[in-house]
């Protein structure tokens, strides 16, 4: 099968711990109002979230086979991903990430320990070179392996498939990286730590993108949370309101939703801009429901703000 979207990122599990206050100083201990165990890891939130915006997904990860592993197994089953790119270690446990939610402000802190996800090589990826080169779009993050996340860009810039990369976490990397990169996707706190450049709203983000323009990528789009998103390439210089779908629930996720439904966009040739306001729709979404990969709107719900009757 061709898919239209590939993705090479992680997926860990996600623990989840909400408390009614605000974010645990150092030292101090909280008492909890909800605990809950769901699937995370950027990479396997932003498949989701292509998934339901419309593209076919191939998701290349590794995994424990563990029973967080199986949690990955019926996601993927239920949701329409496929997972013939998924690789199983029998050494390395499937990863998971601490979550921390703040319910008066939706604020989160998150501590992330890929184990198995952490552990993908560079040979495991050209082996599934298959499915980068018959997708429209490849997207992947820092969350794996730099050398990782290069291997995929090479094979997906050699087989003429659009670039993206969500720089998530901000990582120090050899500025070879970015000339395969079409599109980069970093939120205003990832920009300021590549670039250097600080960030308080739209008006600053242009020196920010600019640096990224300046080391060969195709256009970047700073995600601002709720201002919105900023982009610019030698075609681009524009700012793109968010949008409100109701009382924001939770943040996290937001922008795993953003950028897979910003990659689905592509994958079925929506101009840039049009893709980037598709994705802040659906970051809009996301927000107003817990959760991560549970969070990801439906194609119908996005198409909905975009079009309202």
């Amino acid at each position: 099968m061709t898919h239209s979207v590939c993705i090479l990122g992680i997926f860990v599990a996600d623990l989840t711990f909400v408390a009614p206050g605000n974010l645990p100083r150092p030292g101090e201990t909280v008492l909890g109002k909800d605990f809950r165990i769901g699937p995370g890891g950027k990479g396997s939130n932003q498949a989701v979230a292509a998934r339901r915006a419309g593209a076919e997904i191939a998701l290349i990860a590794k995994i424990g086979n563990d029973t967080f592993g199986d949690m990955a197994h019926e996601l993927y089953a239920s949701e329409g991903v496929s997972d013939k790119a998924l690789i199983e270690s029998n050494t390395q446990p499937t990863g998971a990430a601490g979550i921390y939610l703040s319910e008066a402000s939706g604020e989160n802190a998150i501590i992330v320990t890929p184990a198995a996800a952490g552990a993908i090589t560079v040979s495991e990826v050209q082996a599934a070179a298959e499915h980068i080169e018959r997708a429209k779009v490849f997207l992947t993050q820092f969350e794996v392996p730099l050398s990782v996340a290069e291997t995929g860009l090479h094979l997906a810039k050699a087989a003429g498939v659009q670039t993206v990369i969500n720089p998530a976490p901000a990582a120090e990397v050899d500025a070879s990286l970015w000339s395969f990169v079409d599109i980069a996707t970093p939120n205003e706190n990832e920009a300021e730590a590549i670039s250097g450049q600080t960030i308080r709203g739209p008006e600053d983000a242009a020196a920010a993108a600019r640096f990224f323009l300046d080391h060969g990528v195709g256009a970047v789009v700073i995600t601002l949370g709720a201002n919105g998103a900023y982009l610019m390439s030698n075609k681009h210089d524009l700012h793109v309101p968010a949008m409100q779908a109701g009382p924001v629930v939770e943040t996290t996720g937001a922008g795993d939703s953003f950028n897979g439904a910003m990659a689905a966009a592509l994958a079925e040739g929506q101009s840039l801009e049009d893709a980037v306001r598709f994705g802040n729709a659906a970051a809009a979404l996301s927000v107003t429901r817990p959760g991560t990969a549970q969070s990801m709107p439906q194609r119908v719900d996005i198409d909905r703000i975009l079009q309202p009757t």
